[in-house]
């Protein structure tokens, strides 16, 4: 595959992502819990599909060699869940600047996890980065007096699932599988105990309710086969350049679409995450350029 159709998947893939907040509203009828249930029931159904067509007929057999995997993509599968269900909730609730916000902050922390976790070494460049994302998050501690906790556990639970897919040697899709499919017991479990879903009345399911929320699985899975399509075939400062293009459309859909209030101390925050992302950025561009000595 050639670089300019994979950026070109890349790109899908985050526009598909930056613009989910539009469709999550159109089905904001339904709780945060009852969209977050049928996507891992649509995402489970078209995972099955897909894996059909998988060209590795054998990819179940690592799992079986190794159940202990099983085991642990089911709670990766829990992480990312509660991160879906947090992400819905935000948008829903008019909190689309603080999902952005955590979304900018995720690859900071990622970083910082890998640095903890599995004693990956950080540059300069990486640590005054992180410094500047800690004050900018300090500014809204201290001027509006409130924890950004939303941007913070999107951002903690998004890089604490990414190192962990990241330790197990599972390919994407398979390990998309197994966490949807193991899920959806959980799910069924949760509907079985809430009489009064709506998913539950005669009227969604003979209404467009019900097609909306079938979107959920290829909204789900599609963006994330494009990305690793894509991933594969590009170098990785340009990836780290596009996982800024879905939290800044989010950005941009809450302020001018959905009429968000952008305070001075929102913008205060916001600008030293930005300033941290370009140095970060920079980072990534010196060292692929071979410019270590600056950076350290």
């Amino acid at each position: 595959m050639s670089q300019s159709k994979a950026l070109t998947l890349g790109i899908i893939a985050y526009l598909i992502w930056g613009l989910s907040p539009i469709y999550f509203k159109s089905i904001q009828s339904l709780p945060a819990s009852e969209i977050i249930f049928h996507r891992i029931i649509w995402s489970a159904f078209f995972c099955a599909i897909f894996i059909f067509f998988y060209k590795e007929h054998k990819w179940w057999k690592p799992l079986l060699n190794q159940p202990k995997y099983i085991l642990i993509l089911f709670c990766t599968g829990l992480t990312l869940s509660a991160n879906w269900l947090l992400y819905v909730w935000a948008i829903n609730n008019h909190y689309m600047l603080e999902a952005s916000l955590g979304y900018y902050i995720n690859p900071l922390l990622s970083v910082l996890l890998g640095t903890l976790v599995l004693k990956e070494h950080m540059r300069k460049l990486q640590w005054f980065a992180v410094a500047l994302a800690f004050i900018g998050v300090l500014i809204q501690i201290l001027l509006i007096g409130q924890l950004p906790w939303i941007s913070l556990l999107l951002a903690f639970s998004f890089a604490a699932y990414g190192l962990i897919r990241k330790i197990v040697p599972i390919k994407v899709l398979p390990g998309m599988a197994i966490e949807t499919w193991t899920l959806v017991p959980v799910a069924l479990f949760w509907l079985w105990f809430s009489p009064n879903s709506l998913t539950l009345t005669e009227s969604f399911w003979t209404g467009n309710m019900v097609w909306l929320c079938m979107l959920a699985g290829p909204l789900t899975l599609v963006p994330l086969i494009l990305f690793n399509l894509s991933a594969k075939h590009l170098p990785y400062s340009t990836i780290g350049f596009l996982q800024y293009v879905s939290p800044t459309l989010v950005f941009l859909l809450a302020i001018f679409y959905f009429n968000e209030n952008f305070s001075l101390v929102k913008l205060a925050t916001f600008g030293f995450i930005w300033l941290a992302l370009c140095i970060f950025s920079l980072d990534t561009y010196l060292t692929r350029k071979g410019g270590k000595f600056i950076a350290r």
